[in-house]
């Protein structure tokens, strides 16, 4: 019952790891491009604001000959910037008509930008008032304008919170922002704000885009290091399908049916990692995600996540070592992985597809759930199977298979404890840096779960490696305490002689006990004896 429960305390926690670690994974599904289509603006304070975007941008490149940003005839090599493109900001009928047509300027809506270090600056706490747009009382000192947010200048750091104004004119409805750009000379997580302190704006929507681009691409700046990531990932999995390929020629007259699954899920994550290099290397280079490369990337990330779940969960159940075949079991894993499989790559599709504005958090809680509770059901069942295999070979002395399973268990048992710790640093994590000023350690978060699955894998490579002699994991028939399993040889020919001779030594059993239990009957037991005896 000890051995039990315990199983059940990992599945438990487990499932709660995956929780939290697809809850985690949401934030950052974010974009280089970020549109807003009829956005509102939101009341705080005495102001009323528009959140345009966040991202970690880096500082622009230098020309290591004059010390100036790169060069004119290639103004987007080595600069990061904002570019304000198409901001359409269209206020309320009623608003305009209460405007006078010959007065030029008749409403202001500011876009500010501001690195998350320069958030004090913003508003008027620096002149001891929680006001954020200047008011009367405090513009007869001159450090601020009426009807303008204020922000506190530094002369020494030209660097700070940048403004950005547009008028409405006259009674028209709408306003037109010029295209500008912001270039950025200083490393950190910038923010944008679109705010305005007219109440008679209240009702204002705003439309548009913005371009956030970083010194080497357009990947945001807590993404891109993924991009490296994958491209190493995808040779890992190269050298160890090398490695798998190789092992499967030497022995391929050893190979059994498992052997074939762990090759697709080898195959599945090297095709993964390489479609997700690329369309991060695409996406880098455009600003914009490829359809049909995310797509493709989503779907093997899905089916490899599913395929991986399966594999776990049939090794679990002793597939190949203490049952030929699943049984009528077959169509309830089939349908968990096929449900499991629709669920996550409806949840990537979301998370890949849109930026990170484009979904509001009970949209990604309804998707994050589904593949959440999924994924606690794969846990237990993978649990409670692993603990019957183990029971099955403690009672079968199955010795070479039980110190199998055993290393089996102890590699998922480091792996949930692992989860655990890194569930830690990431509540950590998240918790003192509620403002993404840690963006550039925010990409240790995905890659770690990618690293923990494969390293997964690796060790049911090395447990489960094709060899002359794979009778610690090949299923065999034990009919008795006679039957050495170790001492037969379950693969080529071997299987043919040693199985005949078996049969052989049965059917010779089978003749005697027969033959003296028809003696017996017939009373002829005693002639056999005195017979032997002669």
């Amino acid at each position: 019952m000890g051995h039990r429960e315990s199983v059940r305390f990992d599945l438990c926690s487990k499932g709660y790891i995956i929780i939290l670690m697809l809850m985690h994974l949401i934030i950052l599904a974010a974009a280089s491009i970020h549109e807003y289509q009829d956005d509102s603006f939101i009341r705080r304070s005495n102001s009323f604001f528009f959140h345009g975007g966040s991202e970690g941008l880096y500082a622009s490149k230098l020309d290591s000959d004059n010390g100036k940003s790169a060069s004119e005839d290639k103004p987007l090599i080595g600069k990061s910037f904002i570019r304000f493109e198409s901001i359409i900001i269209r206020r309320t009928k009623e608003s305009a008509e209460k405007k006078n047509e010959m007065q030029q300027r008749t409403g202001l809506v500011e876009a500010i930008v501001l690195e998350v270090r320069d958030r004090e600056k913003i508003g008027g706490s620096y002149l001891n008032s929680e006001a954020i747009c200047c008011t009367p009382e405090l513009s007869k000192d001159g450090s601020c304008k009426v009807g303008e947010v204020i922000i506190q200048q530094n002369p020494d750091n030209p660097d700070g919170p940048k403004r950005m104004q547009t008028f409405f004119e006259g009674k028209n409805e709408e306003a037109n922002m010029d295209i500008q750009t912001i270039e950025i000379n200083s490393t950190g997580m910038y923010y944008l704000y679109f705010m305005f302190c007219d109440p008679e704006l209240v009702g204002t929507l705003i439309s548009g885009r913005t371009v956030w681009r970083n010194p080497d691409g357009y990947l945001p700046g807590k993404m891109s290091p993924l991009m490296t990531f994958f491209g190493l990932m995808s040779l890992a999995y190269l050298v160890l399908g090398l490695f798998w390929f190789l092992r499967f020629l030497q022995y391929w007259k050893d190979i059994i049916q498992l052997h074939y699954h762990i090759s697709a899920v080898i195959g599945l994550g090297m095709c993964e990692m390489a479609l997700w290099y690329f369309e991060y290397a695409n996406f880098n280079s455009t600003g914009t995600r490829p359809m049909g490369i995310t797509i493709w990337a989503v779907t093997f990330s899905a089916v490899k996540k599913t395929v991986s779940r399966l594999l776990l969960l049939v090794v679990s159940m002793g597939y190949g070592v203490v049952r030929p075949t699943l049984g009528g079991i077959t169509s309830k894993v089939l349908l968990l992985g096929v449900t499991y499989f629709v669920a996550s790559e409806a949840l990537e599709l979301v998370e890949h597809l849109g930026n990170i504005n484009d979904f509001s958090g009970k949209a990604r809680l309804f998707l994050v759930l589904p593949v959440a509770l999924l994924d606690a059901c794969f846990i237990l069942w993978i649990f409670s199977s692993l603990s019957k295999t183990l029971e099955k070979l403690q009672i079968r002395r199955s010795m070479a298979k039980l110190e199998l399973y055993r290393r089996f268990t102890n590699s998922l048992a480091v792996s949930v404890l692992l989860s655990v710790a890194w569930i830690g640093y990431e509540l950590y994590f998240n918790a003192t840096d509620p403002l993404s000023e840690l963006w550039r350690r925010a990409w240790v978060i995905p890659a770690f779960w990618t690293l923990l699955a494969y390293l997964l894998l690796v060790v049911i490579c090395v447990l489960w490696a094709p060899s002359h002699n794979p009778t610690g994991y090949a299923y065999s028939e034990e009919t008795g305490d006679d039957f050495d399993e170790e001492g037969i040889s379950l693969t080529g020919s071997g299987i043919k002689v040693a199985g005949s001779d078996l049969a052989t030594k049965l059917e010779r059993k089978e003749r005697k006990a027969s033959s003296a239990a028809e003696h017996h009957v017939f009373g002829l037991g005693e002639d056999l004896e005195e017979d032997k005896r002669e």
